[in-house]
């Protein structure tokens, strides 16, 4: 039998890696120093690429870019699997049109010009609207352009504080003509371009509220300063706590003055001198109350292969130029100082927690009650914990719900089980956790938390922290609390994480990698962190405040606004 050839209209697999059509998805470039990060998207419709750089940076500042900075630009570029760019890029002059290609694993490729361009700034926005002389704080509405001075009555015309996007004008300027508000204000916002203008319209009302917790999406970065760049902090590794007093937020670093910032842009202010209370283990930490009172206390007591100062001592601060006074003063038998919380106004009603630190690892805290403004005793209440808590050893806090009740529930998180627990103020029992999931990266610390009431819901802060190069875990969420019906599943920044988290923070963005902090091998080695919560004096903004050592004070912005 004859064997004949087999043919077939069928054609071979093709086993070549599917491609992107655009293969170039992005440029992004960056000041030969590492400063600054501008991109620009690859469009759907042509191959010049412009990268805009602001024409002051930073853009709070009155630094004037020149083409001499655009000389010598780093340049890297987000280009689909399979895919080579030509030349390789590293440092490019952007002030000539430069030609890359784009070569897919196909060998088809298409050209691209590249080139920077200084502009002005199109931003032109009221970021924030005020009348101090009469304690009125406007409510800026970005959806409908309107500013609501709720509560005003004003028997002459006044002036305002208004706050622009950098480099905006407005006109008329409520800053130097004063007005009476008895009828609506029109304030034209001009952008730095000159061009791009936006019209807001101020007027008499008190805006809605939504029903319950915060407006979806109304997260706003208000200001991201680096510790040592920006604000002058430059000790390594001591900078411990924040203490938020609505006007100001105080950045405590140990055996320094500390240095507060302006609430709501960053910028710094001034320096706290502390006099005697500043030492290496006196201002350990800082923290306010709810009445924007300020606390600092030192590192007390003894933990095993150290021993601190024998008494422990909690100051509070008059004013921000006054003095301290002492307020808290006590012998304890274990270390404590690390951490200190406050639910309350101590000048009224207060609950006053502070972890206690021992080996083997517990899960005791000591507890300060207030009552009109008069502490009860120097002598705290220990409290242990109990149902199931690990203990911990140098990191913890704790935070009460309530400023009177001591059988309120509270939240204690801790390391180095990183647990946030839900504890029953009845009973001192874990009533329900969110476990942690472990990162690709290892390991953290969490080692700060805050709670607050605002428009009716009740939410929490906590922080992750890195610890010497053991990841890239620095990371701080916001948790809606009113209810444990959601306090459920894992504290992650991946997809099981508990449905009571509302927001994060963009992972290790202001942590001491984020800053470029000098020495990465010990970018923080105390593993020191801070939050704080804080609501606006009329109900319609939550602050909040987080610090990591060696990296950035942040501030971001909630409302609850009916838009």
């Amino acid at each position: 039998m004859g064997f004949g050839v087999l043919t077939t209209c069928q054609q071979p697999d093709d086993l070549t890696p599917p491609v992107s059509r655009k293969g170039l998805n992005s440029i992004t470039v960056s000041f030969y120093h590492g400063e600054g990060e501008f991109t620009v998207e690859t469009p759907d419709d042509g191959f010049d690429l412009v990268i805009p750089v602001p024409y002051y940076y930073p853009e709070s500042s009155e630094n004037q870019v020149t083409d001499d900075s655009l000389k010598r630009m780093r340049v890297r570029a987000n280009l689909d699997d399979n895919v080579t760019i030509n030349p390789p890029l590293l440092i490019m002059d952007l002030t000539q049109t430069n030609v890359i290609t784009i070569t897919n694993q196909r060998k088809e490729s298409v050209q691209y010009t590249l080139r920077g361009e200084i502009r002005k700034s199109s931003a032109c926005a009221i970021e924030d609207f005020s009348i101090p002389s009469l304690g009125v704080s406007g409510i800026v509405n970005e959806t409908t352009k309107t500013i609501s001075l709720p509560n005003f009555e004003a028997e002459e015309p006044v002036l305002a504080n208004i706050r622009l996007s950098w480099h905006a004008t407005v006109s008329p300027d409520p800053g130097t003509t004063a007005f009476s508000y008895d009828e609506d204000l029109e304030l034209t916002v001009t952008a730095h371009d000159g061009v791009t203008q936006s019209v807001y319209t101020v007027k008499k009302e008190v805006p809605d509220k939504l029903p319950l917790g915060i407006r979806p999406g109304s997260a706003k970065i208000m200001f991201a300063m680096k510790l040592k760049a920006d604000l002058g902090v430059t000790v390594d590794h001591f900078t411990t706590g924040i203490a938020a007093t609505g006007d100001y937020v105080i950045i405590n670093t140990r055996n320094q003055n500390s240095v507060y910032i302006d609430a709501k842009t960053g910028e710094k202010k001034g320096e706290i001198d502390l006099g005697d209370v500043k030492g290496n283990l006196t201002n350990f930490y800082t923290t306010a109350d709810a009445a924007g009172n300020v606390v600092i206390c030192n590192l007390a007591g003894e933990f095993p292969g150290a021993t601190f100062e024998p008494v422990f001592k909690v100051w509070r601060l008059t004013s921000i130029a006054g003095a301290t006074e002492l307020f808290i003063e006590w012998t304890p038998e274990a270390s404590i100082g690390r951490k200190l919380s406050i639910n309350g106004n101590i000048d009224g009603n207060a609950i006053i927690t502070a972890p206690l630190y021992m080996s083997p690892a517990n899960s005791k805290f000591a507890r300060w009650t207030v009552v009109d403004g008069v502490l009860t005793s120097q002598t705290p209440e220990i409290i242990t914990i109990g149902g199931g808590h690990a203990g911990w050893t140098t990191n913890c806090d704790i935070m009460y719900t309530s400023a009177t009740s001591l059988s309120s529930d509270y939240f204690a998180a801790a390391y180095s089980n990183n647990i946030l627990s839900w504890v029953s103020g009845a009973s001192d029992q874990i009533s329900k956790s969110l476990n942690r999931t472990i990162p690709d990266d290892g390991n953290w610390i969490t080692n700060a938390l805050d709670y607050v009431e605002f428009n009716k819901a009740k939410f929490a802060a906590l922080n992750w922290i890195n610890s010497f190069t053991w990841g890239s875990s620095d990371i701080i969420w916001l948790m809606d609390v009113s209810t444990d019906a959601t306090f459920t599943g894992n504290l992650s920044f991946q997809s099981e994480s508990s449905p009571a988290i509302i927001w994060i923070s963009e992972r290790n963005a202001y942590g001491p990698r984020g800053s470029g902090f000098a020495s990465p091998e010990s970018e923080n080695a105390n593993g020191a962190g801070d939050v704080a919560l804080r609501v606006s004096p009329d109900g319609y903004y939550l602050y909040l405040y987080f610090m990591f050592c060696n990296g950035f004070v942040v501030g971001v912005q909630f409302d609850c606004i009916d838009m």
